[in-house]
């Protein structure tokens, strides 16, 4: 089976992916798709514009799927151990819902409150809008922590006991938070940050960070 991942690398979503692909161990080729705009073949395979797209090219056509949560599923179908969803039908359930909580409200507020004005408006040659990225981490951000600190309480993932597809979704984000400069206060937020930190030096995701790590040296938030 030959897997080609279209996207780029410091994309949260393609990064979820990746990490998913990573605790399987699925090999994969990742080829970098600028979406800055989207070229038309990537239209025809991707409706929305949206990067990552998987591609089997051991299928006959049409062979990709669009989406990363349809992609982790399919990648938990073909390599079933280890699972990263849950087998209880109700911890299945929450692990997906923080798979839809980490890839709509975590991804809007990092994203565009604070990646996009500081990390890509420099790898654009823009100016940097700090005011932008300060007012997302001072007002919307810790509502996000808060809710994040809750649900972890005393246990070291999300749901059960073991890694699943809610840590991998939702530490995503956390890398493009650090790639502007910015990380929950561990003073505050001190189970969350050693969760972030605990998830992120996985080999999973160690490797993909140092990847996009020079990119990003000069575009941080001192």
């Amino acid at each position: 089976m030959a897997l080609i991942i279209y996207g780029m690398g410091p994309s949260p979503f393609v990064r979820k992916v990746r990490a998913v692909f990573a605790e399987k161990s699925i090999d994969y080729t990742l080829e970098n798709v600028n979406i800055f705009p989207a070229p038309d073949w990537f239209t025809e395979i991707s409706p929305l514009k949206r990067i990552p797209v998987l591609r089997d090219t051991e299928r006959a056509e049409p062979n990709t799927i669009a989406d990363s949560s349809a992609i982790c599923v399919f990648a938990e179908q073909l390599v079933q151990s280890p699972s990263l969803y849950p087998q209880d039908s109700f911890e299945r359930g929450r692990a997906c819902w923080f798979e839809e909580y980490a890839d709509t409200e975590i991804a809007g507020a990092v994203g565009m409150g604070v990646f996009r004005p500081i990390a890509l408006a420099a790898l654009m040659g823009k100016d940097q809008d700090t005011d932008a990225a300060n007012k997302t981490m001072t007002e919307r951000m810790p509502v996000i922590f808060d809710y994040l600190t809750r649900e972890l309480g005393d246990s070291e993932y999300l749901v059960g006991e073991g890694l699943t597809i809610a840590d991998i979704s939702v530490a995503t984000h956390f890398v493009n938070l650090q790639h502007a400069g910015f990380k929950p206060d561990a003073a505050k937020w001190p189970t969350l940050a050693a969760y972030v930190e605990r998830i992120l030096a996985r080999p999973s995701f160690k490797p993909l960070i140092e990847e996009d790590a020079p990119l990003f040296a000069k575009t941080r938030v001192a």
